[in-house]
């Protein structure tokens, strides 16, 4: 059974909720999954099958607190992730203008110089237009599972 992690970044706990919402999904496509809530390097050892990020943003565009030491340490000390696919699901506030989905769009752009593969477009979901992110996440992971070939069982 091909694994999944799903990496959290979270402040006051609406991307973990997403993350708990869509682990079903992922599990009937036929993923073992694992929620990640105090992402670290040693999370990437042995690298899973697939990745996806639920990530907030906070302040000016920055990350939440429990994910600065993982995304400082992908910086510092990259690992290996030539070919590593992975999805990214980014909340934020649209208020906040050019910071919105910061936090989601600075992982990517880090993911993306570490050589890692993003399957499909980035999800950025907007506070200002959505209440529960999971009314915005659950349809787009269908859709995500689909187009990607993704379904293993």
């Amino acid at each position: 059974m091909p694994s999944l992690k799903i990496f959290v970044g979270t402040m006051y706990g609406g991307a973990l909720d997403v993350a708990e919402q869509v682990t079903p999904l992922f599990e009937q496509a036929g993923y073992d999954v694992t929620i990640v809530e105090q992402p670290s390097l040693a999370d990437l050892d042995p690298l899973p099958d697939l990745a996806l990020f639920c990530v907030s943003t906070t302040g000016s565009g920055d990350f939440p607190g429990n994910f600065v030491p993982f995304a400082r340490d992908l910086r510092e000390a990259p690992p290996a992730l030539a070919n590593w696919r992975y999805g990214l699901i980014a909340l934020g506030d649209s208020s906040y203008g050019d910071t919105f989905c910061g936090a989601g769009r600075a992982l990517d752009a880090l993911l993306d110089e570490l050589g890692a593969e993003r399957l499909g477009e980035r999800l950025e979901i907007d506070a200002m237009e959505t209440f529960m992110a999971d009314d915005a996440a659950i349809p787009w992971v269908e859709a995500w599972i689909d187009e990607q070939g993704l379904k293993v069982a």
